[in-house]
C-alpha cells in the first residue's frame, strides 16, 4: 500500500491523477491537502470522495505545522498546488510568489525532515521561455517571461538544492499544456469550449500564431505515476506529446467541435511577454517506457463532449445558470 500526500489535489490536474492512481492501486491511500481557492473545485473533491482511499484536508501548503503533521504519515509527496494562470500573474504575483515558492518551500522542507522517501514537483516547460525552434532539454538555462513561470521555475531551483544540499530524493517534471476534463474554465481549451457552447466570443491573442504542445492529462498522470516508481532522485523530466498545434488552428477544431462559425473568434491584444512556441524533449522519461497513449485529434472531441455533458460542473465556475 502507497501512501501519497497530494497537493492542490483539488484542481485540475492534481484530482486528475488521484483517479488515475486509484483505478491502478486500488489499495493506495491518498490525503489531498488543498487550500479550495478559486480554481480547487469543491464539487470535484465531493467525487473524490467517493474513493475509499481518499481523505480531504482543507488547507495551505505554506501551513508548516498542518504539512509537518501531513508528511509525517506519507511514503509520497506530489505538490500539484500552484496559482497557474499567466494572466493572473500578471495582474497579481504576489500570490504566485507566495503558493509557488514559498509553499513549495515549506512543503519539500517539511518532507525532507520527516524522511519521505519520494518528493515528485510538478513544473511546466514554461521555465525554458519562448522556444524558436528545436526542443528544449532538461538542462538547457531557464529564461521564464511571466510571473507565473518565473515563479515556478524558483520552486524548481529551490527544489534542486535540496536534492543536491541534501541529497533528498526529489524529483521534477516539466510538462507541456495539460487538456482534459475538470479543468478549470479560464484555461484556453474549456474557455472556449464553454464560450462557443453558450453562443458567445473566443478571446484570441495577437495573431493566434503561438504555438502550444498538448497534452491529455492522463498521459501526464501516468508520466508522474511511472516516474514515483521508476524515477531517478534529483533528476528532472520533460513530460511532452509532440504535439505543437497553433493557437488559431486549436480554435478552428473547436469552433468545428462545438458547431459554431468563424464569427466566433474575437483577435485580441496579446498579451504581455507572450511566448511564442513551447517544445521540450521528452526523451528521457520516454527512455523509462513512457509515451502518450492519447492524441489530441483524440481526445479534444472527448474533452468537448465532456464538457457538454458536465456542465453542472462548470456552469456555478463560470457564474451561469
Amino acid at each position: 500500500m502507497t501512501r501519497y500526500l497530494v497537493t492542490g489535489g483539488a484542481g485540475f490536474i492534481g484530482s486528475n491523477f488521484i483517479r488515475f492512481v486509484a483505478e491502478r492501486q486500488p489499495d493506495a491511500t491518498f490525503t489531498n491537502l488543498d487550500s479550495l481557492t478559486y480554481a480547487g473545485v469543491r464539487a470535484t473533491v465531493d467525487e473524490l470522495d467517493t474513493l475509499p482511499g481518499h481523505h480531504f484536508v482543507h488547507g495551505d501548503i505554506r501551513n508548516a505545522g498542518l504539512v509537518a503533521e501531513l508528511v509525517a504519515h506519507v511514503d509520497v509527496v506530489v505538490n500539484f498546488a500552484a496559482e497557474s494562470h499567466v494572466d493572473r500573474s500578471i495582474d497579481g504575483p504576489a500570490v504566485f510568489l507566495e503558493t509557488n515558492v514559498v509553499g513549495t518551500g515549506v512543503l519539500i522542507d517539511a518532507a525532507r525532515r520527516a524522511g519521505v522517501p519520494r518528493f515528485i514537483q510538478v513544473s511546466t516547460d514554461e521555465v525554458y521561455g519562448s522556444i524558436a525552434e528545436g526542443y528544449a532539454a532538461e538542462d538547457d538555462p531557464l529564461l521564464p517571461s511571466s510571473p507565473y513561470s518565473a515563479s515556478k521555475a524558483g520552486a524548481d531551483l529551490l527544489v534542486q538544492s535540496y536534492a543536491h544540499t541534501f541529497g533528498y530524493p526529489a524529483i521534477i517534471t516539466r510538462c507541456t499544456n495539460n487538456y482534459g476534463p475538470y479543468q478549470f474554465p479560464e484555461k484556453l481549451i474549456p474557455l472556449f469550449i464553454t464560450n462557443l457552447t453558450d453562443g458567445g466570443t473566443v478571446p484570441l491573442y495577437g495573431d493566434g500564431l503561438n504555438e502550444r504542445d498538448w497534452l491529455y492529462v492522463e498521459d501526464h498522470c501516468s508520466a508522474i505515476h511511472l516516474l514515483v516508481e521508476a524515477g531517478q532522485p534529483g533528476e528532472v523530466y520533460n513530460i511532452g506529446a509532440n504535439a505543437q498545434v497553433a493557437n488559431v488552428d486549436l480554435t478552428h477544431r473547436l469552433i468545428e467541435l462545438t458547431g459554431r462559425d468563424e464569427t466566433a473568434i474575437e483577435y485580441v491584444a496579446d498579451r504581455p511577454g507572450h511566448d511564442r512556441r513551447y517544445a521540450v524533449d521528452s526523451s528521457k522519461i520516454r527512455a523509462l517506457g513512457w509515451s502518450p497513449a492519447h492524441t489530441i485529434d483524440q481526445r479534444l472531441a472527448d474533452t468537448a463532449d465532456w464538457y457538454a455533458s458536465r456542465q453542472d460542473w462548470w456552469r456555478p465556475l463560470k457564474g451561469t445558470r
